[in-house]
């Protein structure tokens, strides 16, 4: 039945693909973008309405000629963008492709965002602007005021003057990539990404010196670890090599290879299509233990013994405690605490543990020492072991040795999940569920795959799960959130279920049902047309900027939403995990709490409770350090979310200077200079001249925030606030915000693992 299953679910996922492919094909025929464009002209980084594969696919087109697409390219995971030549594999109007490869950028160590704008002046001047106005890039084309930007079919961006001369080109300002026609000249380079997934400058180049390709490191120079002449006849002379069909200087290449790139790995790889994706060629001809060691980052892990062997005093970089264990031979793996500015080496690796990290960049940052390995490698080579030193191959013994070790161990593991399937691996909730009362519909798996019409219009992903939109024969609109995993899954939808099956309050989302079939958990919700609070608060365009008014009303809808959940029900609930993107907005712009996967219920004539650690940090009390936790928890989240609407910027924001990072530590200081105004949210007119009004909303929030919970007021009493029959005067202490003091705040966000992932999104 499981192989069954499996096998349609492929189909079925095979022809959604192609379905996509045929809708892109037919709206990619309407539009029509050009090749060149003369001055003046602008260009915005906001998504478009056509439904054009390169938009799919990230790629905001302002030129195309042929497989070359110019244009803003966008990463789906954070919203960071280049503007970038990408190639597609063909030109965007035959075929559909979803692999669009960056191949030049202008900005790749400053990434914009949305708002971000492209403008080619009447003075002459070509200019990339971040969305607060910051120049990001500019050509230099001094003393050449240029009028036209021109893609060409081979890919080259180029700037010509009003006399048709060139004023400057792409091709000659590589970055990682060369395309077919392309040159390497003597005096350029070609400078590796950080990673895959970051797109800054790396420390591995390929440049031509001394007639021939040298790579190395770019940290280190003089770490070189390849050299090749450039040409086969050695004395040619030649200053330069070009990408072209079949040949690379003296690199032989594959005949259809599009693109040469220098990988984060240090690999120079010639990539060519392959069906449904690039696939690389290493051209550097030598042994994998030749490449230099690296580090590599572990996301959202922490090393889970709480001594190191080793503490280096004097590093203040992330950077240069990563170099401090490239050039120590005992070190294995490095971590370095941002908030302390502290570099730890560790000389023997025992374990690592996720984490769940909701600051960016991250507090943490973990590496662990590896040596460069290709991705893949042609399987149709002997891989028995060179004539090695014997260190070298008593090395590859152990790393054989503990590979096959690991092998064998997930050998078991499949087993023991086997026996349990064939035993019969249900759970029981798929049964207690439906005794308990007044719980909402439950659906089956497929009634809900026909909703969601195969779970094809996706509304957001988390740590636990997607969310897709879908529609109720009924014709009401729901999202359907999608769980994934076992442990923790089972008790997020247990939680939610059991915490707002039976409540209903209009300032919280509604459940309208669930779905408990063997291994497949889903919650069915009401649909909010306009998302998360998130999205509205902390983008910086004021075209999408809120007003002062709707503001005002979502603080007041979440205070009563909070307030129900408090006092109102059978049960006292703590949600446990008020933040911004858990308060959803429907099409009036009405708030409404969601996601009670974390929630706590506790009995009416309790008034505090103790369990393990959970939320998200930034958003979580101080007493979370005891553990006892009464709803006033809540009530300190709400404060952060208030202060975050009125002020427009996350509370922890990792791209601020050290001092502002923390939105309470610069409170603090504002209120203690008298200049609460500058907080008040700047991308929005609306908020600017409402802003004495908005600073009587701080103490509101400030009087949320004090450290001693007992001082907080209930919701109810917030509620009261904004309704006017409650003063806030008189219930501060006067030294509360010197509490909220920076080392504080980080002494805390040290202290609390951000081990327990809220909900998916």
């Amino acid at each position: 039945m499981t192989i069954g299953r499996n096998t349609c679910s492929y189909f079925l996922i095979i022809l959604l693909i192609l379905l996509i492919s045929l809708s892109l094909l037919i709206s990619a025929e309407i539009v029509d973008y050009p090749s060149s464009v003369d001055f003046p002209n602008s260009w915005r980084n906001i998504p478009s309405s056509d439904l054009s594969f390169p938009e799919a696919a990230g790629v905001r087109p302002i030129l195309v000629n042929g497989m070359f697409v110019c244009g803003f390219s966008c990463s789906f995971v954070d919203d960071s963008c280049l503007f970038a030549v990408s190639i597609f594999k063909t030109s965007y109007d035959d075929s559909a492709s979803f692999s669009p490869q960056v191949v030049w950028s202008a900005n790749r160590n400053n990434p914009i965002g949305l708002g971000a704008i492209l403008q080619l002046t009447r003075e002459g001047r070509l200019i990339l602007q971040d969305d607060n106005g910051a120049v990001v890039w500019s050509p230099n084309t001094v003393g050449k005021p240029v009028s036209r930007l021109n893609l060409t079919a081979e890919g080259n961006l180029m700037l010509f003057d009003k006399t048709n001369n060139m004023a400057w080109q792409s091709f000659a300002h590589p970055t990682d990539s060369l395309v077919l026609g392309q040159r390497l000249v003597t005096g350029q380079k070609l400078r590796a990404s950080v990673s895959t997934s970051n797109s800054s400058d790396g420390s591995y180049a390929l440049a031509i010196t001394d007639g021939g390709f040298t790579a190395y490191r770019e940290a280190d120079p003089s770490r070189i670890y390849y050299y090749r002449y450039l040409d086969e006849e050695m004395n040619t002379g030649k200053l330069y090599a070009e990408f072209q069909s079949g040949r690379f200087g003296s690199f032989i290449v594959s005949d259809s290879a599009n693109f040469i790139q220098l990988g984060s790995d240090g690999h120079l790889k010639a990539y060519e299509w392959n069906e449904w994706k690039w696939v690389g060629v290493d051209l550097l001809d030598i042994d994998r233990c030749d490449y230099p060691l690296s580090l590599l980052e572990l996301r959202d892990t922490e090393y889970i013994r709480n001594q190191y062997n080793r503490i280096f005093s004097g590093i203040t970089s992330k950077e240069d405690c990563k170099q401090a264990c490239l050039k120590n031979c005992s070190c294995q793996a490095a971590i370095f605490f941002d908030q302390y500015s502290s570099c730890y080496l560790i000389s023997e690796v025992f374990s690592f543990r996720m984490t769940a990290s909701n600051f960016n960049p991250p507090l943490i940052s973990t590496f662990m020492k590896v040596q460069n390995n290709p991705i893949a490698e042609n399987s149709n080579k002997n891989h028995s072991l060179p004539n090695l030193p014997k260190r070298r191959r008593k090395d590859i013994v152990v790393i054989l040795g503990s590979t096959l070790g690991a092998i064998f161990g997930v050998f078991l593991i499949c087993i023991f999940l086997f026996l349990r399937i064939k035993k019969g691996f249900k759970e029981v909730e798929e049964d207690y569920l439906d005794y308990i009362s007044g719980m909402p519909t439950r659906f089956s798996y497929e009634e809900l795959k026909n909703v969601t019409k195969n779970f094809s219009n996706k509304l957001g992903e988390g740590g636990f799960g997607s969310v897709f939109q879908g529609t109720l024969p009924s014709g009401s609109e729901v999202a359907v959130k999608h769980l994934d995993g076992f442990g923790p899954v089972k008790k997020s939808f247990i939680a939610e279920v059991q915490t707002i099956g039976s409540i209903h309050h209009f300032n919280l989302v509604s459940l309208v049902g669930f779905c408990a079939e063997k291994f497949s958990r889903l919650l069915v919700y009401e649909y909010m047309p306009n998302g998360s609070l998130d999205r509205w608060i902390f983008n910086k365009i004021p075209e999408l900027a809120l007003g002062w008014q709707i503001r005002k009303k979502i603080i007041l809808d979440i205070a009563k939403g909070l307030a129900y959940l408090h006092e109102e029900c059978n049960q006292k609930i703590i949600h446990l995990d008020i933040k911004p993107q858990n308060i959803l907005l429907d099409e009036n712009f009405n708030a409404k709490v969601s996601d009670f996967g974390l929630s706590k219920l506790i009995g009416r004539d309790q008034s505090q409770v103790i369990t393990t650690m959970r939320g998200t940090p930034g958003y979580m009390a101080p007493e979370w350090l005891s553990s006892v936790i009464t709803e006033k928890a809540d009530v300190y989240s709400f404060g952060i979310v208030v202060l975050e609407i009125l002020c427009g910027r996350k509370n922890v924001d990792g791209s601020q200077q050290e001092e502002d990072r923390h939105l309470l530590g610069v409170f603090s200081r504002k209120q203690e200079e008298g200049q609460l105004l500058d907080l008040v949210d700047n991308c929005s007119d609306d908020m600017q001249s409402n802003a004495v009004e908005v600073v009587e909303m701080m103490k509101v929030a400030a009087w949320c925030l004090q450290t001693e919970y007992s001082r907080r007021p209930s919701m109810s009493t917030v509620v009261k606030v904004f309704e006017g029959s409650v003063d806030v005067a008189g219930n501060l202490k006067d030294n509360f915000l010197n509490e909220l003091t920076p080392e504080a705040l980080r002494t805390f966000a040290s202290t609390v693992s951000p081990s327990t992932l809220s909900g998916p999104r």
